[in-house]
């Protein structure tokens, strides 16, 4: 019987070893890609996203102020009061393959039963509204994984961008005119209000896919008199204040630095006020147009109750 011979293949082993030393650079190139550039990918996705938030925000304004208009000049035709849709995007997926986190995002609407102490008041009051206009709103909330949270308010007309940090902004002034009589030392204030009017259980929907916001008219109040005191209260008195009184685009700066007009941030209430009062020698006229938007949010549309 022969002796069994053990034949050695250096080959074979390095064949081992390249397949190793493969599969270990394929696991570094994807840690790398997953720890340094999946998180830079996702922060600008997340950042796109707030970006077209914001325009849809704008869209949705504008789609309010469109309806306000038809509703002002209502002849009857039931058109009027058919409601629109608006889509708001709340998140964003995660990318496939690799490990990240989706975005997830929340609509609020704050009507004029929630609204509480919010409100626009006036001295002496308008006959339609003797506590006070409430200051509606619909807020969009984002909860992002990579970019920084932010936060989207359409109120009373205008859009305001708040972050964590507590800065905020008016990104899109509302519908305020100023109009300055010289001679009679009489200061015009017009303004278009949205005052929003919510469903029960169509108030709020949080999810990371698209959802719409049902937009339709339902009535209108119109105001015309003088003011000895007009008051914002508001949860964002900072965006407020600088859009009234920014140096460069501020709609009442021109007539608060000329003396016409005083404008102070009270934060000694809760939520804080903007006081506008006329200065002595001056009058503050108003010129309000108050339209009652009915709104849902979520899927599907719920008929109210007549």
């Amino acid at each position: 019987m022969k002796d069994p011979k053990i034949i050695r293949d250096n080959y074979a082993l390095a064949g081992v070893l390249e397949a190793i030393l493969l599969i270990a650079l394929v696991a570094i190139i994807i840690s790398m890609i997953q720890l340094y550039y999946v998180p830079e990918i996702m922060e600008q996705k997340e950042a796109d996203h707030m970006d077209q938030v914001s325009n849809q925000f704008a869209q949705l304004k504008s789609v309010i102020e469109i309806q306000s208009m038809m509703g002002a000049m209502d002849t009857g035709q039931p058109i009027t009061y058919t409601p629109m849709s608006s889509p708001i995007n709340l998140g964003s997926k995660e990318l496939p393959y690799l490990i990240s986190a989706r975005s997830y995002g929340q609509i609020d609407l704050i009507d004029e039963e929630t609204s509480l102490n919010y409100k626009i008041s006036i001295i002496p009051a308008p006959g339609d509204f003797p506590n006070g206009i409430p200051l509606t709103s619909i807020v969009y909330e984002a909860e992002n994984f990579y970019f920084v949270d932010q936060i989207y308010i359409l109120e009373g007309g205008g859009i305001i961008l708040k972050q964590p940090n507590g800065g905020e902004v008016m990104r899109v002034y509302p519908g305020i005119v100023v109009e300055n009589n010289t001679d009679q030392n009489n200061i015009r204030i017009k303004y278009f209000i949205p005052l929003f009017k919510g469903v029960p259980g169509k108030k709020v929907w949080g999810d990371y896919k698209e959802c719409y916001v049902h937009t339709n008219f339902t009535n209108h109040y119109s105001y015309s008199g003088s003011a000895n005191l007009l008051y914002i209260a508001t949860d964002y008195p900072n965006a407020w204040f600088d859009c009234l009184l920014n140096e460069s685009r501020g709609i009442l700066w021109e007539y608060f630095d000329n003396g016409h007009i005083n404008v102070v941030l009270d934060d000694s209430f809760t939520p804080n006020r903007i006081i506008i009062t006329p200065s002595p020698g001056f009058t503050i006229n108003l010129d309000l147009t108050i339209a009652e938007i009915g709104v849902q949010v979520g899927p599907g549309y719920a008929i109210p109750k007549s």
